[in-house]
């Protein structure tokens, strides 16, 4: 998330956490679920002094922060869903991981070391235990339970989310918005996050009552 939290740092307080088990925070005995993430969010906010917060996800951190809005409402000003998983006509691992090849091959340049990182970061284990946690989860079932505004982004050449389920998902917040970043693929928020900055910041700076107003027309 560095590169996006730079370019919306001009406008924002930007912190970003390394969860238990990633990046370079403490790696517990065994990987945690969805409930456990969400609550570990909860307890570093509170940590860190913060009532509440515009949360931004990519991914898997979509399903994070689903889980996180439904369990810890009063934390959530509004939320950014980029590039949410897992697509439910395609609930299946092998269909993932082809979906996540094709999409190495449209990401710019360097992404595939970054991403590589990460992996050996969290550990083979770790990898492998949120993997199924990834596919198992029906993030479809708790949109609706997510009452904060809330923005679906979308690279338009984004092959892990097609924009069918974009739609769906932006469908199913009942105050859900989707926005699209033409030329991007799935990890806007390393690989084009002056464009998704751009593309977010009216939704993030607007007032929430006009969030609101929106959603409903």
């Amino acid at each position: 998330m560095e590169p996006l939290a730079k370019a919306l740092s001009p406008y924002f307080r930007v912190i970003a956490p390394d969860l238990p088990g990633f990046g370079e925070s403490e790696k517990p005995r065994q990987a945690l679920d969805l409930a456990s993430l969400a609550n570990s969010l909860a307890a570093w906010l509170k940590a860190c002094g913060v009532e509440r917060a515009i949360l931004i996800g990519n991914s898997f951190g979509c399903q994070v922060l689903a889980e996180f809005a439904v369990r810890h409402p009063q934390f959530v000003d509004r939320l950014v869903l980029q590039g949410p998983t897992v697509d439910p006509e395609a609930r299946s691992l092998p269909v993932q991981i082809w979906r996540v090849l094709v999409n190495g091959r449209i990401e710019r340049s360097g992404m595939g070391r970054i991403a590589r990182i990460d992996y050996a970061k969290a550990g083979i284990a770790t990898a492998v235990a949120t993997m199924r946690v990834l596919i198992r989860d029906k993030i479809e079932k708790k949109l609706p339970l997510i009452a904060a505004p809330t923005l679906v982004v979308r690279g338009t050449r984004d092959p892990v989310v097609p924009q069918q389920w974009a739609e769906r998902a932006a469908g199913l917040l009942p105050a859900g918005q989707l926005v699209l970043v033409d030329g991007g693929a799935h990890t806007l928020n390393y690989t084009y996050p002056d464009g998704m900055a751009a593309a977010i910041l009216p939704f993030l700076l607007a007032e929430p009552e006009r969030l609101h107003r929106g959603a409903q027309e």
